[in-house]
């Protein structure tokens, strides 16, 4: 029998709309998955419509920037959706798959070779996009390990969580990667509960909370963690972060689709594993996990592995009170929203040129961005 109060699903204009649309799955009585294709589209659209709207950029005009995978494909339709170019310099990490799509769209690729030294890869990219740059003086840098004008298109998705679980107290999970969707949606979500906490999740490697020291030959650091400092990270908006090695995130990952039948990718998998532990210390709140993308690029690399993996329900952090004790496997300290200003090297430091905001193109999308959050 049909039924005739059902909500009829709305048609989209572009895919976009379609894409960035999460889906809400409670996976326990105090954890919900938002589940995305793609969350970096949140970030690509908010950004690409300010630029336009500020007459930072116009149409016609080609966009630039790096990445290690799904920002290149949000970066993309957004582009195709507003009548702009893109050329993406590429992640030695980015597949087949997701290459193909990006040049269906028209993007110019530019890939690095390959190399297991995720440092070196990032700072080829960074290299190359300058060296575009400086031959193409109408390219418009997106900068998205920097510009906050990636938070922007955050604050529709913390509208989205608010409508769906109203009046709870939210705690949300993810990992830090860029910074831009943990900042910018806790960011929107404090403006109208300031004790919304906020969990990062990080593997062992990355610069972005001092872990720099220690090395994961398994790690799939992109996306999760950084080899170079991000200043769209704002250390002081995180209450706790966690530390995770390749095999937590991968037992995590497996586990999500064995019990929820949830096909994630690894960020997914460890802010899963990270929220399931931190729900169980705080059952009050509601934890919000994000899950970044599917588990399509992690096929080999992990689900295929999947006999291999540990039972989730035998692993504990060591929670640690400094980074100087900090150690694999799986570590956690309350960060209590501090800053953190660890001593990077000048040259390891990404730097400002005059093209990256010129008068032309200025940087900065918005005074309330530059201001810190009141705790």
């Amino acid at each position: 029998m049909r039924d005739h109060n059902a909500v009829a699903p709305p048609v989209h204009d572009h895919v976009t709309d379609a894409v960035k649309a999460p889906s809400l799955i409670r996976l326990t009585p105090n954890t919900v998955l938002v589940r995305f294709e793609t969350l970096k589209v949140y970030a690509a659209l908010g950004a690409v419509r300010h630029l336009l709207d500020t007459g930072v950029v116009r149409p016609g005009q080609t966009l630039v920037d790096s990445s290690s995978g799904i920002y290149a494909l949000a970066l993309a339709m957004a582009c195709h959706r507003h009548g702009l170019r893109c050329h993406v310099v590429a992640s030695t990490t980015v597949d087949e798959t997701l290459r193909a799509q990006l040049e269906i769209l028209g993007v110019t690729v530019d890939q690095m070779p390959p190399s297991d030294d995720l440092r070196l890869d990032q700072n080829r990219r960074v290299a190359r996009v300058r060296e575009l740059l400086a031959r193409h003086p109408d390219l418009h840098w997106m900068r998205q390990y920097h510009d906050p004008v990636h938070h922007l298109g955050y604050a529709e998705l913390a509208d989205l969580l608010r409508r769906a679980l109203p009046d709870q107290p939210l705690t949300v999970v993810g990992s830090v990667g860029t910074g831009a969707s943990t900042g910018g949606l806790t960011r929107a979500l404090r403006e109208h509960d300031p004790l919304t906490r906020l969990v990062g999740v990080q593997p062992f490697g990355s610069v972005t909370f001092g872990s720099e020291r220690f090395t994961d030959p398994d790690a799939i650091i992109a996306g999760i963690g950084s080899a170079i400092p991000f200043d769209n990270v704002h250390h002081h908006l995180y209450d706790r972060v966690h530390w995770l090695d390749f095999q937590h995130a991968m037992a995590a990952t497996i586990d999500l689709m064995r019990e929820h039948a949830v096909f994630a990718g690894l960020s997914t998998g460890a802010a899963h594993l990270v929220a399931r532990w931190e729900a169980a210390r705080e059952p009050d709140r509601t934890h919000v996990v994000i899950g970044a993308d599917t588990g399509h690029r992690y096929t080999r690399r992990v689900f295929a592995r999947h006999r291999e993996a540990l039972d989730p329900a035998l692993l504990a952090p060591v929670e640690i009170a400094s980074l100087d004790r900090l150690a694999p496997p799986w570590a956690a300290i309350d960060w209590a929203r501090r800053s953190y200003g660890p001593a990077v090297p000048a040259r390891e430091r990404p730097r400002d040129t005059t093209r990256e905001h010129s008068p032309e193109h200025p940087r900065e999308p918005s005074r309330d961005l530059r201001k810190d959050p009141v705790p």
